[in-house]
């Protein structure tokens, strides 16, 4: 047989196993209906649920019984119990409740502290212990870790602009790209880029300007900018909307969302 032939037919092998191996669906995950009980926590606690209609209701209760099945929840020095697993899929599921087939790829785990932390996930016996939230890195690399006491009482106070856990998934979201820069690139399309990065420059420049009811710490950098507005984005959307209507309407083009239209004032 000539060589050429030879070489062809091993192409044509390799390519239909490629092709085998690409067609070949994963092991479906198994998502059982929500219980009566972490309904009635979405309906007690999260707000965002709470003005859904019926339909949307149910997509929500589907997509945080999905993202439980497929991330592990594990408490730290604490238990982990049915509100915390509930609040911790609704913060993962509302940043990208509006894209129906988004899939959290970079996170396997979420660990639970009782409360704050410090860089080194030290609990107990430092001075440095301000950390409420945090994507790991390197070999915390796909896990999360959220204070306990915050993530409950983000979704108690009602009149707050912030919420650890959305910050902190908003992050991932960034991440999805491949760096965590405020500028979500995989969502983000190509012309909305650079009216973004400038708009962030100049809201960034206000805080430090002390000219900005944004929570400081979004002067940090873009990526925390992103995190910070965005959880105003989702908790006070009204006020947002009132106060920093240009930054409201690129949020509502980046998330695909429009919570204004959607929550009470």
């Amino acid at each position: 047989m000539p060589v050429p032939l030879v070489i062809l037919l091993v192409l044509a092998v390799l390519v239909l196993l490629v092709a085998s191996f690409l067609n070949k669906k994963k092991n479906p995950v198994i998502v059982h209906a929500m219980p009566d009980d972490h309904k009635a926590i979405l309906s007690e606690q999260v707000e965002f649920y709470q003005q859904l209609d019926t339909s949307k209701k149910e997509e929500f209760e589907k997509r945080v019984q999905l993202f439980l099945a497929q991330t592990k929840i594990t408490g730290v020095n604490t238990t982990v119990e049915d509100i915390d697993k509930v609040l911790i899929a609704a913060s993962a599921v509302i940043p990208i409740f509006g894209f129906a087939d988004w899939e959290y790829v970079n996170l396997r785990e979420v660990l639970l502290y009782p409360g704050t932390f410090n860089h080194d996930f030290e609990q107990e016996g430092s001075n440095d212990r301000n950390i409420l939230g945090m994507v790991g890195s390197g070999a915390m690399n796909g896990v999360m870790i959220l204070s306990q006491h915050e993530l409950r009482q983000a979704f108690l106070n009602k009149t707050g602009k912030g919420n650890t856990a959305i910050h902190e998934f908003v992050h991932l979201v960034d991440k999805t790209d491949g760096s965590t820069d405020g500028i979500p690139e995989f969502i983000l399309q190509q012309q909305y880029i650079l009216p973004w990065l400038q708009l962030m420059r100049e809201e960034i420049k206000k805080i430090m300007d002390d000219d900005s009811d944004i929570n400081p710490y979004g002067a940090t950098n873009e990526a925390e900018f992103f995190a910070v507005v965005s959880e105003y984005f989702f908790e006070r959307p009204h006020l947002l909307q009132q106060k920093h209507p240009e930054l409201y309407k690129l949020l509502t083009t980046i998330f695909q969302q429009q919570p204004a239209t959607l929550m009470k004032g």
